[in-house]
């Protein structure tokens, strides 16, 4: 039983809170061997008000849940229990926010939630998914959606409901089985399922020759009929390679469910963080006549050193990291996109044959596409031309108020 069951509302903007709200999941996961611990120093950044740019437009409260733990049922160490029986825990947390340029570019009064954790105690889940809803409703809002940290462009957005008995890709979000059932009980519907494909790049062959017929001949059709000129970028001239990627990134993806274009700042946010990770033998930018109108983004799976470092740098972290990194054979396609006035001549095609030919290369034998939203019937018929399959959904939940 849990007893003296509270919500506390934190001050983000205080170090010493901030770091007390990320430090949640550690408790949440003890003993998960799936969870892969975020970099502390990254958190405390990306939820700074003064660093992050998305606080701009973003208005948000942060909460946990506490009580005193007077059962056994929490007593052994599994995932989803507090220790020990007898003392005050933090048994949760949750973040409630309204995205005012996502409710301008889709004309919606909705808020959101996030950075939701809790312990497998339906009483706790619901105290947090109350506080949030009541917040949100607060502000005029009619409905709440998520969860979401914060936006699509972050690393954690919808929950996973399938798909549990692996660590996630890097940018990719995990939680335990129990946190669908708990929201569906609470009384949230899913309002879009996202996909994530998994591609056998080593059963693409040691030379990329058993790519699909079909795409090799429409890459070689493309490029006999299309001026169109695919290049890996060139990270010497970093800035350029980002004014590139904000002049295809907004309008390749602005028909999108859920899409709210970056700003500026955000973007450049964005794109400093992927530079200490991103391989750049397999990032492509497809030009016609100078302008760039497509990109492939793979990101290395950082996950893979990150699972054995708990989340911190110092003191022997970064030398886990340099040992462990050296292991990443598995590759995720965080970002393929066209303009849409280019879409339909075959670009898309260009640069997955390109990025896949340069990406078994240089040995990745695993990769993930993702995330793809269920509706996306181009693209999902495109991946699945690959011999993909859908092997984990991630849900974004949604409840009217």
């Amino acid at each position: 039983m849990i007893h003296n069951l509270s919500v506390h509302e934190i001050d983000i903007t205080k170090r010493s809170e901030r770091k007390r709200f990320i430090k949640v999941p550690w408790k949440i996961y003890r003993g998960d061997r799936y969870w892969v611990p975020p970099l502390i120093s990254e958190r405390m950044e990306f939820l700074d008000p003064s660093k992050n740019p998305s606080f701009e437009h973003i208005d948000a409260s942060f909460f946990v849940a506490k009580g005193f733990v007077t059962s056994e049922q929490f007593a052994a160490p599994q995932p989803g229990a507090p220790p020990p029986v007898g003392s005050e825990q933090t048994l949760g947390s949750i973040a409630a926010f309204v995205n005012h340029r996502h409710n301008e570019f889709h004309n919606e009064q909705v808020g959101f939630f996030g950075f939701f954790e809790t312990v497998n105690d339906y009483e706790v889940t619901e105290a947090l998914l109350q506080t949030a809803c009541d917040w949100v409703r607060e502000r005029s809002m009619t409905a709440i959606r998520g969860p979401a940290n914060f936006t699509g462009n972050d690393d954690a957005y919808g929950m996973l409901v399938d798909g549990f008995n692996a660590r996630p890709v890097v940018l990719m979000t995990y939680n335990p089985p129990y946190y669908p059932e708990m929201v569906e009980r609470f009384g949230f519907d899913k309002a879009m399922d996202l996909w994530a494909w998994y591609v056998d790049m080593a059963g693409l062959g040691p030379n990329a020759e058993n790519l699909p017929p079909k795409l090799v001949r429409i890459v070689e059709k493309v490029r006999q009929r299309s001026n169109v000129h695919i290049h890996k970028a060139d990270l010497k001239d970093w800035d350029a390679v980002v004014e590139k990627f904000k002049k295809v990134y907004n309008s390749a993806w602005e028909l999108n469910w859920g899409f709210v274009p970056l700003t500026d700042a955000e973007m450049d946010h964005l794109a400093e963080g992927l530079r200490q990770f991103i391989d750049p033998d397999v990032i492509f930018i497809a030009e016609i006549d100078g302008e760039p109108v497509g990109f492939s983004l793979p990101l290395p799976d950082m996950c893979i050193p990150l699972h054995h470092m708990n989340g911190r740098l110092f003191p022997i972290g970064w030398l886990k990291f340099l040992w462990y990194k050296r292991q990443i054979d598995w590759l995720r396609i965080f970002a393929l996109g066209v303009i849409k006035e280019y879409r339909g001549r075959g670009i898309d095609a260009l640069l997955y044959y390109e990025t896949a030919k340069a990406a078994i290369a240089k040995g990745y034998r695993h990769a993930e596409m993702s995330w793809i939203l269920e509706n996306n019937d181009m693209m999902n018929r495109a991946i699945k031309m690959f011999g993909a399959e859908v092997y984990r959904t991630y849900r974004m939940y949604e409840m009217p108020l």
